[in-house]
């Protein structure tokens, strides 16, 4: 099997890592694992707006959870300096995870701007719900799990077609990893349009889509959707808060991304593509 770069990978630069996250340990298991690249996308996320962010002109109160904490951008890149002196058989890639980039444009891009990351990641924690964002898990207690999945991709289009300071988009469809058993089996086909709405705008834009191991892995089918809409690149990311994790589930991952016909890039460092 060839092992694709794990893009998506978080250390104790993430406000939510525990002492089983770190680049050091995150490095030696991409090594064990034959993982060539690991890209260390620590989050991005704010809680409240700042000069010219969108999210503010929408009238939202945005989250307020004291586990959000600034990334600390100076000493992480040292960090990432560091363990690539420390590794050098393992390409080492900086990287933001930048939660809801749509509606913190400003205070995201201040952050994001200057080429300062390799890899940037977009990705939507939670969405607009009586007149604030609401964490995804929170709002199936508010809404219906239906609603609360469109809901979710509605505000993910606005996401796609509002941003442009990310390369990948990251777990399409974050709110299964929530999906309630009293609900039944998710079905993706339930929610088809609303997937294809997404993946069209994120085509358009010619960016990646993420194939992710820590959430339901995506179907053989909805790869196929992307195929369909004219997406060109995935990416693979175990989305790991445990160094443990990166790489996890990748043979799997292979296999559906495969099936799907998408192959690997120009080289082992590059996205799969069609």
């Amino acid at each position: 099997m060839v092992v694709p770069a794990d893009n998506h990978v978080h250390s104790e630069w993430s406000y939510d890592t525990t002492d089983q996250a770190s680049m050091t340990g995150a490095c030696e298991r991409a090594l064990d694992v034959g993982v060539p690249a690991i890209a260390f996308t620590e989050h991005l996320d704010f809680t409240r707006w700042g000069p010219g962010d969108p999210g503010q002109a929408r009238g939202l109160e945005p989250r307020h959870r004291s586990r959000i904490t600034p990334l600390d951008v100076t000493s992480y890149l040292a960090a990432i300096e560091e363990c690539r002196q420390r590794f050098p058989d393992l390409r080492i890639l900086s990287g933001v995870e930048t939660g809801e980039p749509h509606l913190f444009a400003a205070s995201a891009g201040a952050v994001v701007g200057h080429d300062r990351f390799d890899r940037v990641l977009g990705s939507l924690h939670a969405v607009p719900v009586r007149g604030r964002l609401a964490g995804l898990p929170a709002t199936f207690g508010m809404l219906g799990p239906d609603e609360v999945l469109r809901r979710y991709f509605a505000e993910l289009l606005r996401l796609v077609q509002g941003s442009d300071l990310f390369q990948v988009l990251a777990h399409l469809d974050f709110p299964r990893r929530y999906w309630p058993s009293s609900a039944g089996p998710y079905e993706e086909k339930e929610f088809e349009d609303e997937y294809r709405a997404v993946l069209r705008a994120l085509a358009e834009s010619d960016r990646a889509l993420e194939v992710n191991t820590k959430s339901p892995l995506a179907s053989v089918e909805l790869l196929g959707w992307w195929r369909d809409e004219g997406g060109r690149a995935v990416s693979f990311g175990s989305d790991a808060h445990q160094d443990w994790r990166v790489g996890d589930r990748f043979d799997v991952a292979v296999d559906v991304v495969e099936a799907a016909g998408f192959r690997p890039g120009r080289d082992r460092y590059d996205f799969w593509r069609r």
